[in-house]
């Protein structure tokens, strides 16, 4: 955006208590709080909370929270007795906290922009890992969702990208990160895959789906995650795999993909700015969640 980074301090005690405090003046003035709720997911939201409190506490005209990755977004239900809708929390938590507005990017389920009483941006990483995907001249190419779930979405990519869609048939017994896969609904029989999915952790299912890919003759395979949660256990798993490549946003810190030659990094830091300009010059957000904008593509020279 071409501006200074606003001046902020953040201290964690050794009993993992956590201060903030402003470093500047925001009377009157509009803020935008870019914080994930990504790998340290508890202290990362508790943040979000207190910052929100400070700067409304130093009367700031509004307060925008960015959360480009939206961390708790898989307890979006009670499917189940007795457990909680973790996500709804969240979301009341941060409105009550101050938050005039929030901005997110491909939230694990949809409805949750409906847990907030305040607007949302629901930004999109598709076009920006589509675009990456062209670049790479991909021929006789096929999308395969990883389950059921992610049909919808990957028909998105699907038809962004002009070819067919597979699907694969996973179950999950527990809450244990582990899955299995069933079946793949689909020919990819001689063809270059592209799994696609919001985010992984474990790299179970990714390499799991990836060796029965393969298993039924499946050429090169390529996977896309908007938001890259892999810890070295898995990074370790997809060195092993037949997976050739991973490719992903920035919208998560992620110190373990340093020097992980499977990983490729695409970044959406021009996308948020662009939003984050609209928003403050009150226009529209929506043109972006279908197209790549010009700032995006001289970022990523990738994609030029």
């Amino acid at each position: 955006m071409g501006i200074k980074l606003g001046e902020a301090d953040t201290i964690v005690f050794t009993e993992g208590n956590i201060f903030v405090r402003v470093g500047e003046t925001v009377r009157d003035k509009d803020v935008y709080l870019v914080q994930p709720i990504g790998l340290y997911p508890n202290k990362e939201f508790v943040e979000i909370l207190f910052w929100m409190d400070a700067f409304k506490r130093a009367s700031a005209n509004s307060v925008t929270a960015i959360i480009p990755y939206f961390g708790y977004a898989k307890g979006d239900k009670k499917d189940e007795p007795r457990v909680s809708i973790r996500a709804r929390v969240c979301a009341e938590c941060i409105e009550l906290a101050g938050a005039d507005r929030i901005v997110t990017m491909d939230l694990h389920s949809p409805q949750i922009q409906g847990f907030f009483k305040k607007p949302v941006d629901h930004l999109y990483a598709l076009p920006v890992l589509c675009e990456y995907i062209k670049s790479l001249g991909l021929e006789n190419l096929i999308v395969v969702s990883p389950d059921a779930g992610f049909t919808k979405q990957a028909r998105k990519f699907a038809s962004y990208l002009g070819v067919p869609v597979a699907i694969g048939d996973k179950t999950r017994t527990g809450h244990d990160e582990q899955a299995e896969v069933l079946e793949i609904l689909g020919d990819v029989n001689g063809r270059n895959v592209l799994v696609v999915d919001d985010f992984s952790i474990t790299g179970g299912t990714l390499t799991t789906l990836a060796e029965e890919l393969k298993r039924r003759g499946a050429g090169r395979i390529l996977v896309t995650l908007s938001h890259i949660l892999l810890n070295e256990q898995a990074l370790a798993k997809i060195a092993e795999s037949p997976i050739e490549m991973v490719i992903g946003t920035d919208t998560v810190y992620n110190p373990y993909i340093k020097g992980a030659n499977k990983i490729k990094i695409v970044s959406v830091a021009p996308l948020f700015a662009e939003a984050i300009d609209r928003i403050h010059k009150r226009e529209s957000v929506s043109p972006l969640f279908s197209a790549v904008p010009k700032k995006v593509v001289d970022y990523n020279g990738v994609l030029k």
